[in-house]
């Protein structure tokens, strides 16, 4: 794309130069470059091209590159780590990311034989037959997030190259490092360096993307994800969004308040809260309010933050700026409104990098934006109920439905209450295990996203174009005939 000149002569377009910012220090020690829209569709129509040898080859010869592909993952492990830790300040999660990412891959290739199999059956019309097969879309555009930056921008990307797709993945530019270590592995892959390709690039990037793809996976808000189904549903082009979450657990009179409290503080505050899966908010019977309140605000309290170094703590920092500041604006209106913190309670500066404790709120309600808005922070607000009826109503009291978890005496009492969630997972005596368990399929409720499950069978399946051949295997004259 060009503009044209003061003297009609076409300007070449200019790429953009993002700054990256490290969470540690707050400084800014990296930058990046978007491609011009001409780089995109050039790269597009490239991967586009490619995408049909790589349906060609077949799934087994797909699976060999992607084992392949692990063991260069795992050959620049230490420089991937690196980079994540670089990209996110933290430690222990990164190597958790790496890990991830390889056991999705294993897992994939093990299910995908099975799942991609073409089926043969007879109908409801005795002499026709139908054979149901499927085939790929041949380019999936991919805009994922920056809380885990390898994981969710690889969550949709194996199965769809399973699948026979091509791929192009534009990570956050928050968090663009660990792109280059990654694309080393990638580049060195015969085939696999073909149909899929990592971009830099801001919002105005992932925009253009969604124009030359088939299909778009995002990962991210739900503003940006308005705007994603928007593009998509005027090009006619399937959008999976993920988006976000303000999760709820209810914690029942009787249930083991030890297991509870520390369940829903790692479901609270793993990645420092950064997590769309996160529980954000925890109702609990009135009889048992008081010392779940004070067994949650002791736990909270032994746990550190990685400062100042990487290793002194469980927490890290706050990634994004922007985060910061919303984490910021939902802490004083809570505090303005009444809330009181237990413990924790404010974002520091500390050598340039932002951080916040654990945070135990109390007297909140749903007035506060704690309470209704997503936080994407290591604070936990929590609120009683006098009845189930009343437990129900407030968690379904909002216009996220992602996930939510439920304690209780024994399943079945938690059940009861988890089928009237509105919520696509419901972890039962535990908290956020769709992190961890990706067997079940779910779809997310109201604005926590839109399309086929990213988990269980569909996450693979929904890359392919089912395709129906009806077979008539008699020579006899059909009854709807002329």
């Amino acid at each position: 794309m060009t503009r044209e000149m003061g003297n009609g002569e076409p300007e070449p377009e200019v790429r953009s130069n993002i700054p990256v910012r490290n969470p540690r220090t707050g400084g800014v020690d990296d930058w990046v470059q978007s491609p011009t829209v001409q780089e995109l569709a050039q790269q597009c129509d490239r991967l586009r091209q490619a995408q049909q040898h790589w349906q060609a080859i077949g799934l087994a010869s797909r699976i060999a590159v992607l084992q392949n592909w692990k063991q260069a993952i795992i050959q620049h492990r230490e420089q991937l780590t690196q980079a994540l830790v670089a990209d996110t300040g933290r430690l222990s999660i990164s190597i958790l990311e790496i890990d991830s990412f390889l056991q999705s891959l294993d897992r994939w290739c093990k299910l995908a034989p099975e799942l991609l199999q073409d089926i043969e059956k007879n109908t409801a019309i005795p002499f026709i037959r139908l054979q149901q097969t499927a085939v790929p879309y041949a380019l999936v555009g991919i805009i994922s997030p920056w809380n885990f930056p390898l994981l969710l921008s690889t969550i949709d990307l194996i199965p769809a190259l399973l699948a026979g797709c091509a791929a192009i993945v534009k990570p956050s530019e928050i968090t663009p490092r660990f792109m280059k270590p990654l694309m080393q592995t990638i580049a060195s892959v015969p085939t696999l360096r073909d149909v899929l390709c990592y971009v830099n690039g801001n919002g105005k990037t992932g925009a253009e993307l969604i124009e030359q793809v088939d299909l778009v996976c995002f990962t991210g808000s739900v503003a940006t994800g308005r705007k994603v189904a928007e593009v998509a549903a005027k090009r006619l082009i399937p959008a999976f969004l993920e988006l976000g979450g303000k999760d709820p657990a209810i914690v029942l009179e009787g249930a083991d308040l030890d297991q509870a409290t520390s369940a829903l503080l790692w479901g609270s505050v793993v990645n420092t809260g950064q997590s769309c899966l996160s529980i954000e908010r925890i109702y609990v019977a009135e009889s048992s309010y008081a010392p779940f309140v004070e067994q949650l605000t002791e736990k909270a309290r032994r746990l550190n933050l990685a400062f100042p170094h990487i290793d002194s703590g469980e927490i890290g920092p706050i990634i994004a700026e922007r985060q910061a500041a919303i984490l910021t604006e939902h802490l004083k209106d809570a505090y303005e409104k009444g809330a009181i913190a237990q413990c924790g309670g404010q974002v520091e500066t500390l050598n340039g990098g932002l951080w916040c404790h654990p945070t135990v709120l109390t007297h909140v309600n749903h007035s506060m934006k704690v309470m209704m808005e997503e936080t994407f922070g290591p604070v936990m607000p929590v609120m009683p109920f006098a009845c189930l009826d009343e437990a129900v109503h407030l968690a379904n009291d909002t216009q996220y439905g992602l996930s939510a978890a439920v304690f209780a005496r024994s399943p079945a009492e938690a059940m009861a209450i988890a089928q009237q969630i509105d919520a696509g997972a419901i972890s039962i005596n535990d908290a956020a295990l769709t992190a961890i368990v990706h067997e079940g399929e779910k779809n997310a409720c109201k604005s926590s996203g839109l399309g086929g499950s990213r988990m269980g069978p569909a996450a693979l399946q929904r890359f392919m174009r089912k395709k129906a051949f009806l077979i008539k295997t008699a020579p006899i004259s059909d009854p709807w005939w002329f």
